[in-house]
């Protein structure tokens, strides 16, 4: 009894310890090979690179855009035996994937991340099929920082009041077209006050001490917090991230020398 207990208890730890297992990918390059994990907290993008990479669909593609202090990006299956000069990046595989933004994850340095399309005709925020990039970024001093908290601070307040306006265009369009303008004024004035009220009863928006941390030690990019989905993290090569990053690059940031990559299950 105590023996098949035993085994049992075994089995149910290598279950468990399977289940969390983080899959490892290798980014091999004509600059080396770069190792990374990707997250089980987002299943859907770490299922579908896993799939893509199972069909082959990075095989032979390109770092396409390449910025340095930023990040480097690929996946646009259009870079596979593209002619020089070409710009590119527009490439995808007709579907998007559903956001899987999780605030633990941020854009400091080495993290993976999906590329999308912007806010305005996607803001549902879906990633796109198979682009992704490499964040590189670079470190950021404390002021900056407090700096950007109130930008965002800002940003969403323009965002709510927008909202509003757009809630409110058929009575400012009524007003208006009735040429009561000072009402109009007056309607906009009191959509900023809502606004206004609204926003501080809001918890403020703030880096955490781990990002703080990260951002004036290491390096990243916040800006870019909470609007794409990071699914991974480099683990071994993030020299030859920063060697990538410094090549010479066109007018579309497309390095003038092909930087090809294949992406391999480890």
């Amino acid at each position: 009894m105590l023996l098949v207990f035993a085994a049992l208890l075994v089995n149910m730890s290598c279950g468990t310890s399977g289940a969390d297992k983080e899959t490892q990918v290798l980014i091999e390059t004509n600059y080396g090979t770069i190792k990374l994990k990707l997250y089980n907290e987002t299943p859907q993008h770490r299922d579908n690179f896993i799939k893509l990479i199972k069909d082959g669909v990075y095989t032979d593609l390109l770092f396409h855009r390449v910025i340095n202090g930023f990040m480097i990006q690929g996946g646009d299956p259009q870079s596979r035996n593209a002619a020089p000069g070409v710009q590119l990046g527009s490439g995808d595989l007709g579907y998007t994937i559903p956001a899987e933004i999780n605030p633990k994850f941020f854009h400091r340095r080495g993290v993976l991340a999906a590329a999308r399309q912007g806010d305005d005709i996607n803001p549902e925020k879906r990633s796109s099929a198979s682009q992704f990039y490499i964040m590189q970024g670079r470190k950021f001093r404390t002021g900056e920082l407090d700096t950007m908290q109130m930008k965002m601070e800002d940003a969403r307040k323009m965002s709510m009041l927008q909202e509003k306006i757009k809630a409110a265009e058929p009575e400012l369009n009524k007003l208006g077209a009735e040429g009561k303008q000072d009402e109009v004024l007056a309607k906009y004035n009191t959509l900023k006050e809502e606004v206004i009220a609204e926003a501080a009863k809001l918890p403020p928006l703030t880096f955490s001490d781990e990002q703080r941390q990260a951002y004036t030690t290491v390096g990243g990019y916040p800006s870019l917090d909470n609007k794409y989905t990071i699914f991974g993290e480099v683990i071994e090569g993030m020299d030859l991230v920063d060697n990538i990053a410094k090549q010479q690059t066109d007018r579309f940031d497309r390095p003038v020398q092909d930087i090809k990559f294949t992406i391999k299950l480890q």
